[in-house]
């Protein structure tokens, strides 16, 4: 216990990498998401092609082919535009970025699904009614579909969040100095590795235990929301 103690400052700086590998890795799975089912609904069959390839591609690689896949790839891809453009090579493409990548791309596909059944849920009814009002693109996005839409994906975005941040333990197999890195590493040390292992395991708890209540908190909200809109 004194070694855990002795490492705990670093342990914490470890998790705070964790967490903002999580958070951008998620900002970016939306994007790629809602692009994603924007595509398959409202794309011409070249769109819709593309996001079937991408969704195809993710589920049939596992995470970690994926993401050395992007880390060297995109290391390789850097250093060849480089040499095209006159440029010295030699860059590297940091582990977090490659674990945002990765872990985007990944989830993204993911989202794309989640967002489309959303919408599949919004009434088709009420979006005919705010046209016949006059409402059209921007304002019938903004006040119709998108409170609803992320009212019915909350469930399923909170779901692939909580897989997400599981994910994030693979990017310390390309270095990255996360949780799990700077743990394998102090455990070593150490001569512990179950206490430290222990102790990321507790930490990740922690992580999933939160955010479950921060979701439950959001979907209670929008649910408040829409009960009183009617």
């Amino acid at each position: 216990m004194d070694s855990l103690i002795r490492y705990a400052p670093l342990l914490a700086g470890g998790a705070l990498v964790t967490v903002a590998l999580a958070l951008v890795s998620l900002a970016l799975a939306t994007l790629l998401g809602a692009l994603g089912a924007a595509g398959k609904l409202g794309g011409g069959r070249v769109a819709r092609g593309l996001v079937l390839a991408y969704t195809t591609l993710v589920r049939g690689v596992p995470d970690l082919v994926m993401l050395l896949l992007i880390y060297f790839g995109g290391q390789r891809a850097i250093n060849q535009i480089a040499g095209l453009a006159g440029a010295p090579t030699g860059a590297a493409l940091s582990p977090f970025l490659a674990g945002v990548l990765g872990i985007g791309f990944i989830y993204g596909a993911y989202l794309t699904e989640t967002f489309r059944g959303a919408y599949m849920t919004v009434p088709a009814g009420q979006i005919e009614a705010a046209r016949a009002l006059g409402l059209r693109n921007l304002p019938l996005l903004w006040t119709v579909t998108l409170p609803q839409l992320v009212r019915f994906a909350l469930p399923g975005y909170a779901n692939v969040w909580q897989v997400l941040v599981k994910s994030t333990a693979v990017v310390s197999v390309i270095g990255l100095q996360d949780l799990v890195g700077l743990a394998n590493d102090a455990g070593k040390t150490a001569r512990q590795p179950f206490l430290f292992y222990t102790a990321v395991l507790l930490a990740y708890l922690a992580f999933t235990w939160l955010s479950t209540r921060v979701f439950e908190r959001a979907e209670r909200h929008f649910a408040r929301g829409a009960a009183d809109a009617r």
